[in-house]
């Protein structure tokens, strides 16, 4: 079986995307990663256009790259001088990166408006560029921007580009999708007409602007384009680009290709969560194979057919990929769901015992006050254990109160004070915090810590605030996210108030909570 060649380009397309800044040490992490994975050509930057991506080509050496090429990025020399003297030219070999990427115009638009040049001297500036880099004994890759909307004004000339790019020397030339807006057919039509005219081996490089990056590259396989460019979890420029996280199971798992070694596809969801948290940019929930609720059912009728037979509701294993199945709670999900998500907390309950129906109808009811425990499994668990009069009562609060002053000032000033009973002792403590959430985060911590030490391995990592019934304006019900962490693993709780500290309060309270019963 003939393998589709994976070229990955998070370093330079991708870290173009808007929020995303990657130092050097990032763009290296990602790099030893992606080697890792199996991917087999990682695109490092453009060497021509900051010191950063050159200092990348040198650094990269020494980390140990086992099974990627490394790929410069550049452009074609500019009109009306000598290949040789180019300076962007020098900088691509300068990288002394075993394969050359180069991008030239494939539209006639681009070569009049932007290059404001001849027709005939974009071609020679093709061929110079690629003949003149292949002779210094480098691979190219000849990109074709913006191929596809060359190819729809003037097919003709968008063609002699290519032809170009083969009689120079390059060994693979890339037709790009680059403003995203073409359609699958368009694609396959393209592409038909291509091969027909050149016999270099093909690739693919597609946008999202039309949200068909990943279906315009599947296409393009399909047509015989033996290598595909894209990014991790479909960073780029504007909508971004062609996401490799779905075109690899979709290639190795629907079409049968050979894309990554055997057994990497389960390294695929760990590989994009990786990526997303170097480039500190929030993983999409519903990404498909790789999001958190890829494989998440909450419907009453579809978890009882997943019980029955997983393919009912599922297109794949989610373990093939690394992820899981998750079965969430909500007045949605029925019996069914808490008997599941019970089993899955290693408590046993029946589908009809009165615990469960007792239990479904508290949900039921909180979830109609604003409350959602599909993102708070720990407040789940905690109101499970509760219901089930399972619970220890590690404190019992006697008085709070916080106070916010210089409120509009440079430096305003946030208070909890704090009085809590645990083991027959009171405890009052006071801490000022950065607002007055983090002051009664810090407050209650202080308060428990003789008592229960290990509260000081917990920190809190997330706080969200979500508007329940926004049409009371001000005055309307608030739903608080809050996440902890430890060294072990994750957590998160909920609580709802019209009052936003009291729902701070009640979820940073369920946080402590679930720590200490979990110990």
């Amino acid at each position: 079986m003939k393998k589709i060649l994976l070229y990955d380009t998070t370093l330079r397309d991708g870290s173009q995307s808007e929020g995303i800044s990657l130092s050097l040490n990032d763009k290296l992490r990602i790099a030893k990663r992606l080697d890792q994975f199996g991917i087999d050509y990682i695109e490092g930057g453009w060497p021509g256009s900051n010191p950063k991506d050159l200092k990348f080509f040198q650094e990269v050496k020494k980390i140990g790259i086992r099974h990627a090429e490394i790929a410069a990025f550049g452009s074609t020399r500019r009109a009306h001088s000598k290949v040789q003297d180019d300076q962007n030219v020098k900088a691509l070999l300068e990288a002394k990166t075993k394969v050359v990427t180069v991008f030239g115009k494939s539209w006639d638009f681009h070569v009049t408006a932007v290059f404001k040049t001849s027709l005939k001297e974009n071609l020679q500036m093709i061929y110079d560029t690629v003949s003149y880099i292949e002779s210094k004994k480098r691979i190219v890759i000849y990109d074709a921007e913006h191929f596809f909307d060359g190819f729809k004004t003037n097919p003709d000339y968008a063609i002699k580009t290519l032809q170009q790019a083969y009689r120079a020397g390059a060994s693979n030339i890339t037709l790009c999708d680059t403003n995203g807006g073409s359609l699958p057919h368009e694609i396959r039509h393209a592409i038909l007409r291509v091969k027909r005219s050149i016999k270099c081996p093909l690739g693919i490089h597609c946008h999202n602007d039309s949200e068909l990056g990943v279906a315009n590259s599947i296409q393009a396989v399909g047509e015989g384009c033996g290598l595909v460019q894209g990014t991790m979890n479909g960073y780029g420029e504007r909508c971004g680009n062609a996401n490799l996280v779905s075109i690899i199971p979709v290639l190795q798992l629907k079409m049968g290709k050979n894309c990554v070694p055997k057994g990497k596809l389960k390294e695929l969801a760990q590989l994009s969560h990786f990526v997303a948290e170097v480039c500190n940019m929030p993983l999409e929930i519903n990404q498909p194979f790789t999001g958190r609720s890829a494989f998440a059912h909450k419907g009453g009728v579809h978890i009882n057919a997943m019980i029955k037979n997983a393919r009912t509701y599922e297109h794949i294993e989610p373990r093939a990929v690394g992820n899981h199945r998750r079965f969430l709670i909500s007045e949605l999900g029925g019996k069914t769901n808490i008997m599941l998500k019970a089993k899955e907390l290693q408590m046993d309950l029946a589908k009809e015992s009165p615990e469960t129906r007792r239990i479904l109808s508290e949900i039921q009811k909180l979830e109609n006050e604003g409350y959602q425990f599909e993102a708070a499994e720990a407040s789940f668990e905690l109101l499970v254990q509760k219901l089930l009069g399972k619970t220890e009562k590690f404190f019992e609060v006697k008085r709070i109160v916080v106070k916010s002053e210089d409120i509009g000032l440079d430096n305003p000033i946030s208070t909890a004070e704090v009085k809590i009973a645990s083991q027959g002792k009171d405890h009052h403590v006071v801490a000022d915090g950065d607002g007055p959430v983090n002051a009664l985060d810090l407050a209650l911590r202080k308060a428990l810590k003789k008592t229960y030490p290990i509260i000081e391995e917990t920190r809190l990592t997330d706080y969200k605030v979500r508007v329940v019934n926004s049409e009371a304006g001000t005055a309307a019900k608030v739903r608080v996210f809050i996440e902890f962490q430890d060294k072990n693993k994750t957590w998160t709780t909920v609580g709802v108030h019209e009052n936003i500290i009291e729902a701070s309060w009640q979820a940073l309270v369920e946080a402590i909570e679930y720590k200490l019963m979990k110990g």
